[in-house]
């Protein structure tokens, strides 16, 4: 009975973190409906309902006393909060200057970064063939700049900006949707003042059209639906097995660009995603070698 149980929740784990990342993966298409208006509104109005949201998750689940949390950590989640933001308008501003490949390429580019940012300021150490892999990645990069004279700027600030913002979470230990829900609402009263100005100056689209007000309001659940998936994801799954699923969205999105929104994947771009994608395979297949290496040899007592 225990095996069965535990093979139903491993099954239920492994839904969630498809749906999870495939939504995350086709989000571009939502932000393609509304490019019209400012990323700045967008983001505003995501954040207000994105809090809305997660206040009425957070009370339907009881959670709501995760809200409380200790003086000391609010400088950093004050950062955290604001590295979020920035996140959201680069990816959004990204989409609504058709650079949606740039957003792919920085999520593909984000675990490197985020192991890069644990040997800086965590003094982890890397392992030869994770070297190899960093090293490749940044040949990507590099042939980019040299060769063809650009700097993928939007793909870098992703990639940057979430890999700050999950060092600075990794030892918070804050509950997934209260810990977002924290986040925005120390972004609240900047986007409220923000919204009230361009009100005042008559230049906001909400409130001027009832499809695309709906569509500025349903940012709360595109913001808080894959956050929920992936958090009853990680309750049932390894993080190893998590991570595994992590490079769906990237590829999903790259797919929706190319070929529903017809971006150009010049020679540039099919150098530097090539490098990445064989730095990506790189480091699985180390890690995968790594951990079968370290696991406990199985005993030969039996029942």
């Amino acid at each position: 009975m225990f095996f069965v149980m535990t093979d139903e929740r491993t099954t239920q784990g492994m839904y969630f973190a498809l749906s999870a990342y495939l939504f995350w993966g086709i989000v571009p298409i939502y932000f393609k409906w509304i490019d019209h208006v400012s990323p700045w509104e967008i983001l505003a109005q995501r954040s207000i309902w994105a809090l809305v949201l997660l206040i009425c998750i957070l009370t339907y689940t009881g959670d709501l006393k995760e809200l409380r949390v200790s003086v000391a950590r609010l400088p950093t989640l004050f950062l955290t909060a604001m590295l979020l933001m920035i996140n959201w308008l680069v990816f959004i501003y990204a989409i609504v200057n058709q650079n949606i490949t740039e957003t792919s390429l920085g999520y593909f580019i984000n675990p490197l970064v985020s192991v890069f940012l644990a040997v800086i300021f965590l003094k982890e150490r890397l392992r030869p063939l994770q070297w190899i892999a960093m090293i490749v990645a940044g040949t990507g990069i590099a042939i980019q700049l040299i060769l063809f004279g650009r700097i993928p700027w939007l793909a870098l600030g992703l990639a940057f900006s979430f890999g700050f913002y999950g060092l600075l979470r990794k030892n918070l230990g804050l509950h997934a949707i209260a810990g977002l829900a924290i986040e925005t609402m120390i972004v609240a009263p900047f986007a409220l003042a923000y919204i009230a100005w361009i009100a005042y100056r008559q230049t906001m689209v909400f409130g001027n059209d009832i499809e695309i007000d709906l569509l500025l309001m349903l940012g709360g659940f595109v913001t808080s639906f894959p956050l929920l998936c992936f958090a009853a994801a990680v309750t049932r799954l390894p993080l190893t097995v998590i991570g595994m699923f992590q490079y769906i969205a990237p590829t999903m999105t790259l797919i929706i660009a190319v070929l529903v929104y017809n971006e150009e994947f010049g020679i540039d771009r099919l150098v530097t995603f090539s490098c990445i994608w064989i730095a990506l395979l790189l480091f699985t297949v180390e890690a995968w070698v790594h951990h079968k290496h370290q696991a406990p040899a199985p005993s030969n007592n039996s029942a």
